[in-house]
């Protein structure tokens, strides 16, 4: 701990909130910056650089400062989580790389996520990569190949099996199913407009 650190404590300078805790020794609470508790001894205050690492050392929130709780409102925070993953579905995805990103935690960002969304931010990757991929399949000639490595799936036969897994189909028979139903939605259109001259004309 610097000298500017501990002027933040003894001072409860509330600038420094969420740019570290501190944790004391003796009661086995952790606070943010600007907790009005009592300032510990120099000696039994220990840094941590967020609220996971606090509780993971086995120390527990202060009742009175709630460190525990995002300084941005969850729902804040988990929308611009979510879009950094929609912004980087191409790529591949790891919870560690996310978190640094983000500036949290990988088991806090997961946890929160989960708590607002109902899914972890990998399964909602998924599911975007699964969607992105279905219109990809309606829409262009790409093979399977390509749109694999599209949605962040390089591996073209892991991609199949995971689309498979959820959609029911794989991505060759769902690209099929999807351009004769367009046929035949095409076809019934092209019949009634025929009836409808012939009813029009008789």
């Amino acid at each position: 701990m610097n000298e500017e650190q501990w002027q933040a404590i003894v001072s409860c300078d509330a600038t420094y909130d969420s740019k570290f805790y501190y944790g004391v020794a003796t009661t086995g609470i952790f606070c943010r910056p600007s907790c009005k508790s009592r300032t510990p001894a120099r000696r039994n205050a220990k840094l941590f650089g967020d609220a996971d690492e606090a509780i993971a050392n086995g120390f527990r929130p202060c009742k009175r400062c709630k460190p525990e709780e995002l300084m941005l409102p969850s729902e804040a925070w988990v929308a611009k989580i979510a879009t950094q993953i929609e912004e980087r579905l191409s790529e591949p995805f790891t919870l560690e790389a996310l978190a640094a990103r983000m500036h949290g935690s990988p088991y806090h960002l997961q946890r929160t996520f989960k708590q607002v969304r109902g899914v972890t931010p990998a399964q909602y990757a998924q599911v975007l990569r699964i969607e992105r991929a279905k219109a990809l399949l309606e829409q262009t000639e790409m093979s399977v190949a390509v749109i694999a490595a599209q949605v962040g799936l390089s591996n073209a036969a892991h991609f199949a099996t995971v689309f498979q897994s959820k959609v029911g189909l794989s991505p060759t028979r769902y690209r099929r199913n999807y351009i004769a139903a367009l046929a035949e939605k095409e076809e019934g259109a092209h019949h009634y407009e025929s009836d409808a001259t012939i009813a029009t004309n008789g």
